[in-house]
């Protein structure tokens, strides 16, 4: 559905305040407990079978409520099993079937609201509350339970948030959320969400659910630069600039003050900074951390504030070692800011994904391995402490550096150095540790990062369309900071966050609008220029492709044909396509089905009772081919009795109707049979031809040559089958007969023996 077309109204801010979420998630969780009680994978989950039983029913059932909260009532659900598989193990199968579950549940419900977009969109992003509906008794127990306070019992979600947060990737996937989140990303849907966990709130004008149109809105609309699209447009140049300053402040460093680099580089990291936190404060650090790239900006984020931390105390002491301990630091970061850059364009490839998945994988089995390996560590160390000769050269850090050496492949040094720690127990215990950590623990990771390479290429689109939506809702913010572009995102929260403190929300939504447009014009009025001309349906693009099309009509056909020209611009063929399906055509106009003789025209099966007399018809149409008619056509008056007929029609035997019916029609006729009906015929010509013949309606010469045609074509197929090998196949059959007779009897010649032997057994005494 195109959402440009959609007709109806967003729900309306009171109608969604009042929409019951909590009764919903007590009730979702008794019929899926009731309904799952043993482990079952997602392919029998999805199966035909599971699916008529069990998702149908509760789908149904809470269907009929026509609540936009049951898809966001069925992730909470979910995210309940899920806590439940990780604490109880004995059920932990039985646990994720009934989180499996939940989110079938979840996208069946989802496309129940499909045939109304925008309350689509509003079951989808709408921030709900879980205890909305719920009792004054059950607000207490929640609050007792926590032992906390009104503000902080409020986790209210939206659905697309709650997938996020419980990994349901097949719920975010499917084809009617990804349509909500491509039209949010490229900014065709519009809607604002209250902040309530922003830095800098501005709530006063909330807008409503609707679908943009670039020429009904203003040229200058600050709300254009929450796009998602414009977002990471604007996120790259602002990252480029970081990349920039970072780079020429480590050329132009100076450890005894700062230089004008040096400074700049600071407030854009600072800003950046400021606008990560910004965004992990606005949706949470679960739904933050889950984008790969945040654990990169968030390295960097510790990065800067260490080095910021070493430069403030190298120039409050006059520390220059402090001073370029900072700026070795800060030369790290250009392992995270290099390639930042660099995957901004395939940040969501799958390539990408294999990477951030085995970089995780990678960090976990190290660490195992290195708390196994700490008790070596100890011993080696313990026993260089006992040996006069080694204790001055393997110091602590020495062994875990030989150990990391040995680690990643240098075997030859726990062969060399063994045998200073311990004559005796320090070759065994280095080989042990070489044959572990090279042969056994490097097999076992290669397998592991192979399987999580295999599973995520299996899953590619799950996984690249769970980051693509995380982008897009990490894109729609309603911190009033996320308006601002780095470094006016300081400026703005200088100003604005003070101010907040003392003026009304119509002043501080009239300033913060004022400011926006101030520092940010120049970006508002590209996009305002792109939407309107360059984008798809601009004015200046559909006159360019007109003018295009103009020109390449104009060029001869053999440069049409040219295979760089097609290769260019396309095949003409594909023009014309669109073209013809593009006309606007009555059916009348283009009938080529003629009501008179649609019928003659169209295979029918004809019923047994039928009254309708084929010859009668083709004797008052003799200009029509006789086409056989083979029509299904049911009784008009069930209880009357079948022997009855219309007065109007000839009395005819069943047999005579059914080969009138189902006799076909030759019209590859000899004109000798055309031109004689009668001469030449066959016996069982004459004989059917004479029976048909007595019919007081078959007057037409016309009607007999299309009989004793269909009585030649049943002669023809008659000789046909006579012609079969018959004879061939009884033959062959009493051949087998005779095999088998013969087999018999050897098998009762070769038997003979062992029963005589039996019997002369059974007859001594």
């Amino acid at each position: 559905m195109d959402p440009e077309q959609q007709p109806l109204l967003a729900p309306t801010t009171e109608g969604l305040a009042s929409v019951k979420v909590f009764p919903l998630i007590p009730a979702l969780r008794k019929d899926v407990t009731n309904t799952i009680d043993s482990a079952l994978s997602w392919e029998q989950l999805t199966a035909a079978d599971i699916n008529f039983s069990i998702v149908r029913p509760i789908v149904y059932k809470y269907a009929r409520l026509k609540n936009m909260a049951v898809v966001y009532a069925c992730l909470v659900v979910r995210s309940y099993f899920l806590a439940e598989a990780e604490t109880d193990l004995a059920f932990s199968g039985v646990m994720s079937s009934r989180a499996n579950l939940c989110e079938i549940l979840a996208m069946k419900l989802l496309s129940r609201f499909a045939q109304n977009y925008i309350q689509l969109v509003a079951v989808l992003t709408t921030i709900w509350n879980p205890l909305a509906g719920a009792s004054t008794e059950v607000v207490g127990e929640v609050k007792q339970a926590l032992n906390a306070r009104d503000e902080d019992i409020d986790s209210a979600q939206s659905a697309i948030e709650m997938a996020i947060t419980t990994q349901a990737k097949s719920f975010l996937s499917s084809t009617v959320t990804q349509q909500v989140v491509n039209d949010i990303y490229s900014g065709r849907v519009v809607f604002s969400t209250v902040a309530n966990r922003s830095i800098l709130a501005d709530n006063y004008k909330a807008r409503a659910i609707e679908i943009y149109d670039p020429y009904n809105a203003t040229f200058i609309d600050h709300y254009r630069l929450r796009v998602p699209k414009y977002g990471a447009c604007l996120e790259f140049v602002n990252f480029a600039l970081l990349l920039f300053t970072f780079v020429m402040c480590l050329s132009n460093e100076d450890g005894a003050k700062i230089t004008s680099w040096e400074a700049a580089f600071i407030v854009f990291a600072v800003a950046f900074t400021l606008a990560e936190y910004t965004s992990s404060t606005e949706h949470g650090w679960i739904i933050y951390i889950a984008n790969m790239w945040n654990a990169f900006d968030f390295s960097f984020i510790v990065i800067f504030l260490a080095y910021l931390f070493l430069r403030v105390k190298g120039l409050s002491h006059g520390d220059l070692s402090a001073s370029d301990m900072a700026f070795d630091v800060l030369a790290c970061g250009a392992c995270l800011l290099f390639p930042r850059l660099a995957f901004f364009a395939i940040s969501n490839h799958v390539v990408v994904l294999s990477l951030r998945a085995m970089i995780s994988q990678f960090v976990f089995f190290v660490t195992i391995a290195a708390v196994c390996f700490s008790g070596l560590l100890f011993t080696l160390w313990t026993l260089a402490e006992r040996n006069p000769i080694a204790h001055a050269h393997w110091t602590f850090k020495s062994i875990s550096w030989l150990m990391v050496q040995i680690w990643f492949g240098n075997t030859y040094l726990s062969f060399a150095q063994a045998s200073s720690f311990h004559p005796l127990f320090g070759p065994i215990l280095m080989t042990i540790f070489a044959a572990l950590s090279n042969t056994l623990l490097l097999t076992i990771l290669i397998s592991i990062l192979s399987n999580t390479v295999a599973r995520i290429d299996a899953n590619a689109t799950q996984e690249y369309l769970f980051q693509y939506t995380i982008t897009t809702i990490e894109g729609v913010k309603s911190d009033a900071l996320f308006s601002y572009q780095p470094p006016f995102n300081i400026l703005a929260f200088l100003i604005l966050k003070p101010a907040s403190w003392f003026l009304t929300p119509r002043a501080l939504h009239s300033v913060n609008v004022f400011l926006i447009k101030l520092t940010s014009l120049p970006q508002l009025i590209i996009i305002g220029l792109y939407e309107r001309h360059w984008a798809a349906g601009g004015g200046l693009r559909e006159s360019s492709k007109d003018a295009a099309q103009s020109l390449f009509n104009s060029l001869p056909r053999q440069i049409k044909q040219m295979p760089l020209i097609e290769a260019l611009v396309g095949s003409a063929s594909n023009d014309v396509f669109d073209a013809i399906f593009g006309v606007d055509l009555e059916e009348r106009d283009y009938d080529i089905f003629d009501d008179s003789d649609g019928e003659q025209n169209v295979p029918h099966l004809r019923s047994l009772h039928s009254r309708e007399n084929i010859r009668g018809r083709d004797s008052r149409s003799p200009s029509r081919s006789p086409v056989p008619q083979i029509r299904a056509r049911a009784p008009t008056n069930l209880g009357r009795s079948p022997t009855r007929r219309d007065p109007s029609s000839p009395l005819k035997t069943p047999r005579r109707r059914v080969l009138s019916s189902l006799i076909p029609v030759d019209h590859g006729s000899s004109p000798e049979l055309l031109a004689s009906p009668t001469s030449g015929r066959s016996p069982l010509a004459q004989l059917f031809g004479s029976r048909f013949s007595s019919d007081p309606l078959a007057t037409s010469s016309a009607s007999a040559v299309n009989i004793d045609a269909s009585i030649k074509h049943i002669e023809v197929l008659l000789e046909a089958v006579g012609q079969l090998p018959v004879q061939k196949l009884k033959d062959e059959m009493k051949e087998l007969q005779d095999r088998q007779a013969r087999i018999e009897n050897l098998l009762l010649m070769l038997t003979r023996g062992m029963r005589n032997e039996t019997e002369h057994r059974n007859t001594m005494p």
